[in-house]
């Protein structure tokens, strides 16, 4: 009987270890095919931001930038900003635009020490509005790497104009 049973178990935890292993196949997959299929469309994948359970790309091509669903014209940025906890630390500002010219940009310090759970977000100032890019909370610098590789995109965007 016990022999049985423990044959049961290793059954059930080798059934639970292939729908995992299923499942982590698929969600490669789909990413993959997400990639794919922004590189076809001539777009350069500038950074993949975890948002709920999934991945949400942000990507650029010669005029626009695009998160998510969400396109961002070069020509029409204002600004762009970092901002750790809802409070800019960093700002490059667009000289194209002359209602932006009052405001006043920061440098991006690199912090090596981490901030642990700070939120990092990017706020792409555009004429139309402002479009913010959650980099997220997670530990380790990873959400202000994010962060920073998406702003140090926008504000080469900028910069060139």
């Amino acid at each position: 009987m016990r022999d049985l049973f423990a044959a049961l178990v290793a059954l059930a935890l080798l059934v639970a270890a292939a729908s995992l292993a299923t499942t982590l196949q698929a969600y490669r997959r789909r990413r993959r095919r997400l990639r794919d299929s922004e590189r076809a469309l001539g777009r350069t994948i500038v950074a993949e931001i975890p948002a709920g359970d999934d991945l949400v790309l942000f990507s650029a091509d010669a005029s626009r930038f695009y998160y998510g669903d969400r396109s961002i014209d070069k020509d029409l940025i204002a600004a762009v900003r970092v901002l750790i906890n809802g409070a800019p630390i960093a700002a490059a500002v667009s000289t194209r635009h002359p209602e932006a010219v009052d405001r006043r940009p920061t440098s991006f310090e690199d912090r090596p020490e981490g901030i642990a759970r700070d939120r990092w977000d990017v706020a792409i100032e555009t004429v139309s509005g402002t479009v913010l890019v959650e980099c997220g909370a997670i530990r380790e610098r990873v959400s202000q790497e994010l962060a920073r590789t998406v702003y140090e995109a926008v504000k080469n965007a900028v910069e060139r104009n």
